[in-house]
């Protein structure tokens, strides 16, 4: 669909963005796009070069062996002890030496929490980014309200038949330990770092993106690079709607080209499958990077023409070239969701439209919106109409407003909102925007 939008919220402008399509297909589709997705997340070890090998679907990172001459080390080590003693288990049946060291590719706790299992009570080598920890900066203060959204995006409390995944891991994973295993890096780095362990050349190079504090690990002998959660198969969650301080989008891109440099012959990601082959995992790379700058460029280019945040959103699209790459389909992150948090991060909330600056109560709209529909009762009936036309968005936006109205069935607008954001969940292949939807319409129906 080319329809154009002509940006009337600043009337200064007189531009027009193209919409682009969302992450909304009919029912059967998203089902099956999400089915046929979870190939990533299948239990198995990956042997991806000659001694090297990656536990996928242990838990929803990915956890790597570097069997060595005396020893082997150890890349991420997923959530929590229970999780990693299951992958060091399979690990186990290709080689039993000792682990020596491990690697934080970053400080998310899906790949720092089961570091106790593998050292097995031995003191060892673990090493990590000299900022590691400082790896979102969101504020203690609001560990309430992120431990609800998070539970949201993820899905962790949807019953089965709601669940489907969650982008880049299965839609349940072994949780009850998280984080109970972590150890603390014994050496840390702040720069590239070439270092040698059980025989095995190792190079540590800094790379923001995901996180401040985010690595990639590069052996040169078996042309292995190890990206951790700046790539993995799924357009990148350049914002997180569990929310998130702004994530430096140029950065992440540049971090991501700094990789393709290696030509790697295998590309294991932070999560998902590897990519083994020089061309396909080489490519990838450099996919993933233009795609994040190409957001970035087109969403500066319309904040520089005066088009709201919404707008510029919508406009959004990859290069011709880019648009049926599987590792940028958007299980995980969306193009709109990280053109409005580009747009946020570098000129905040205000839109430039000197109509916002003073904007009325939501009772407020909600009251002169009743009045242009003919009454409240008139807004109602527009709602069921929303409703009957399978037009959920709208309906979505009809209800809040009616929730601010005096003389309404609330029951009845509550239900039918419900429904509405139900049929919104099953029309998402997108994980954290289906898994938000049906949590939330189950957190209307439990009263909460």
């Amino acid at each position: 669909m080319n329809l154009r939008l002509c940006n009337l919220s600043i009337i200064v402008s007189l531009f027009c963005a193209p919409l682009s399509a969302s992450t909304l297909v009919e029912p059967e589709l998203a089902t099956s796009m999400l089915q046929n997705h979870e190939k990533h997340f299948e239990k198995r070890i990956v042997k991806v070069a000659p001694n090297v090998y990656t536990a996928v679907g242990y838990h929803g990172a990915t956890t790597s062996m570097i069997v060595g001459d005396d020893g082997v080390i150890i890349i991420d080590t997923l959530m929590g002890p229970t999780s990693a003693s299951n992958a060091l288990n399979d690990f186990r049946k290709y080689s039993n030496k000792p682990v020596k060291a491990i690697i934080y590719t970053h400080s998310h706790g899906d790949h720092t929490g089961g570091a106790a299992s593998f050292a097995e009570g031995n003191k060892i080598e673990v090493i990590g980014h000299s900022n590691m920890g400082h790896h979102h900066g969101t504020d203690k203060s609001l560990d309430t309200v992120m431990r609800l959204r998070d539970i949201r995006q993820f899905g962790r409390l949807l019953p089965q038949e709601e669940q489907s995944n969650r982008g880049v891991a299965a839609a349940v994973t072994i949780d009850h330990d998280r984080g109970k295993g972590f150890i603390a890096p014994t050496f840390t780095i702040s720069k590239p770092h070439k270092v040698t362990i059980s025989g095995v050349d190792i190079e540590i190079y800094p790379a923001a993106g995901e996180t401040n504090d985010a690595m990639f690990v590069w052996l040169p002998q078996q042309e292995v690079l190890f990206s951790g959660d700046n790539f993995y198969q799924a357009f990148p969650n350049l914002y997180a709607i569990r929310g998130t301080p702004y994530r430096d989008v140029r950065t992440w891109a540049n971090s991501v080209a700094q990789m393709a440099e290696f030509e790697p012959s295998v590309l294991v990601g932070g999560h998902t499958t590897p990519i083994i082959g020089q061309d396909s995992a080489t490519t990838a790379l450099q996919d993933y990077s233009e795609a994040i700058q190409s957001v970035f460029e087109q969403t500066t280019a319309g904040m520089n023409k005066g088009w709201d945040p919404i707008t510029v959103a919508q406009s959004i699209e990859l290069p011709k070239h880019l648009q049926n790459k599987p590792y940028l389909t958007e299980f995980y992150g969306t193009r709109a969701h990280a053109s409005r948090a580009i747009y946020a991060g570098m000129l905040g909330w205000f839109d430039g439209n000197p109509t916002n600056l003073n904007p009325l109560s939501h009772k407020q709209s909600a009251e002169n919106i009743a009045k242009l529909a003919g009454g409240s009762a008139e807004l109602f009936k527009q709602f069921n109409d929303a409703m009957k036309t399978e037009n959920y968005q709208w309906a979505l936006v009809l209800a809040d407003h009616l929730s601010y109205l005096d003389n309404i069935d609330q029951q009845a607008v509550k239900k039918s909102k419900i429904a509405a954001l139900r049929a919104m969940a099953a029309r998402e292949y997108n994980a954290p925007n289906r898994n938000y939807y049906f949590t939330y319409a189950n957190e209307l129906e439990q009263g909460k």
